[in-house]
């Protein structure tokens, strides 16, 4: 069994790791740590599990007696919770937040998208969780930036649900303001660019284009539907203009070997992967222009999915184990 502690259990990121693990046939949760809620049950913040555990909150973090702990903080707290307190050297870390997601030589925590960096994973003991935004555009990208294609400057838009911005309420999250509305924010400017640039350029070798990102908030729970407009150059059928065939059987070949990651040639949408870790990717051509779709769960392979499926490669575990999800029929 792998033995887990959870640090900022009580957000949305939290709860669902917590729902997961109970789930998991390798997993034991041994603590998991709230300040605020200390000594309340775990259901009075996350009622969905009423009936499938008794745990309360702590906060105490016994790291002597887990192998990994999650860190489930808003952004910037992880690395300040590391300079005031020491983690045992044996114990592994996944970080949910961005503090550690940019490769730098003052840390050693590996980018955790195992579309890429599986092996990578594998043998780390730290570990950055990248973010949702950042995973779905990516993921629509990738094969094209392993083919040297992102040449020019690609048109991103991409619409997340209410979930993204956390469970502490805030004036763009109540249900009146969200509701039947949409709007527009960190124009160009969203955090989630740093790492999307750093994966693109290590599989081209350099990215000189902009990503040209528009984030877009939706009036539904969870969920992340994303399109992306790229160009290319030359004559169609030459090796900078791929022929639609020849796009399509490069995303499939890319992703043969992801877990979790699918092409499909038909359209996609939302349902099919809200409540899964399922991403899947569909790519259109029109002229020398290509129009990419992709759609994952923001809360699952958005974040804690991914990053249980991370937890799994780096224990030596089946990677899908515990993460076998249906999504709705309806």
């Amino acid at each position: 069994m792998i033995r887990i502690g959870i640090l900022g259990g009580a957000g949305y990121t939290g709860g669902e790791l917590i729902r997961l693990l109970l789930n998991h046939p390798d997993a034991e949760i041994v603590f998991v740590n709230s300040g605020s809620n200390a000594g309340n049950k775990i259901t009075d913040v996350h009622e969905g599990l009423i009936g499938e555990t008794d745990m309360e909150f702590t906060d105490a973090m016994p790291f002597d007696h887990v192998d990994v702990v999650f860190f489930c903080f808003g952004h910037g707290k992880s690395e300040a919770f590391l300079k005031e307190r020491t983690i045992p050297a044996h114990v592994k870390i996944i970080d949910l937040a961005q503090d550690f997601r940019i490769a730098s030589p003052t840390h050693d925590y590996i980018y955790g998208l195992p579309e890429i960096h599986k092996e990578e994973i594998k043998n780390c003991c730290h570990l950055a969780n990248p973010g949702c935004f950042a995973t779905c555009i990516q993921l629509g990208l990738l094969p094209l930036a392993k083919a040297g294609l992102l040449t020019n400057d690609v048109a991103v838009n991409a619409i997340t649900g209410s979930t993204g911005a956390g469970q502490k309420p805030g004036a763009t999250t109540h249900f009146s303001w969200r509701n039947n509305n949409m709007s527009v924010y960190k124009v160009f400017n969203h955090q989630h660019l740093h790492e999307i640039r750093q994966s693109l350029t290590e599989l081209q070798g350099s990215l000189e284009a902009s990503i040209d990102f528009i984030p877009y908030r939706g009036d539904f729970a969870r969920g992340i539907f994303c399109t992306e407009v790229v160009k290319f150059e030359g004559e169609e059928g030459s090796p900078t203009n791929p022929t639609g065939e020849q796009l399509a059987e490069m995303y499939k070949t890319f992703y043969a070997t992801a877990a979790f990651t699918h092409y499909t040639d038909k359209q996609i949408d939302l349902k099919q992967v809200v409540n899964t870790n399922k991403a899947l990717v569909h790519i259109d051509k029109f002229g020398n222009k290509a129009v990419i779709t992709s759609v994952i769960d923001n809360l699952l392979k958005g974040a804690v999915g991914q990053a249980v499926q991370n937890m799994n490669l780096m224990f030596g575990i089946d990677e899908t184990s515990g993460l076998r999800l249906k999504p709705s029929a309806f």
